[in-house]
């Protein structure tokens, strides 16, 4: 793996199902040239792995707490990873 790249595990709990979360998620990755994918969870939760410089990635984070016009995110679980390179940003279903 480049230097300054990190892979990141996001679990985002709270209303952010049916209200264009990870669209919303995916524009803002490829607003900051990060890869990885998004992905509705049947708990209700979504679940993200994103992969990029690490001011970017913090950068991200940021956009992750706001969300969508009309998601409220409660808490967000967040692990660092050391995984293979992603080459694009994908919403998976």
């Amino acid at each position: 793996m480049q230097n300054n790249i990190l892979t990141y595990h996001f679990i985002i709990k709270g209303r952010v199902q049916g209200v264009g979360y990870r669209l919303t998620a995916y524009l803002n990755a490829t607003k900051l040239n990060l890869v990885g994918s998004i992905k509705n969870l049947n708990n209700g939760d979504v679940e993200i792995f994103v992969q990029g410089d690490k001011n970017f990635i913090e950068d991200f984070k940021e956009y992750l707490k706001i969300g969508s016009s009309l998601s409220k995110v409660l808490s967000i679980d967040e692990t660092t990873l050391e995984l293979p390179s992603y080459n694009s940003f994908k919403i998976l279903y």
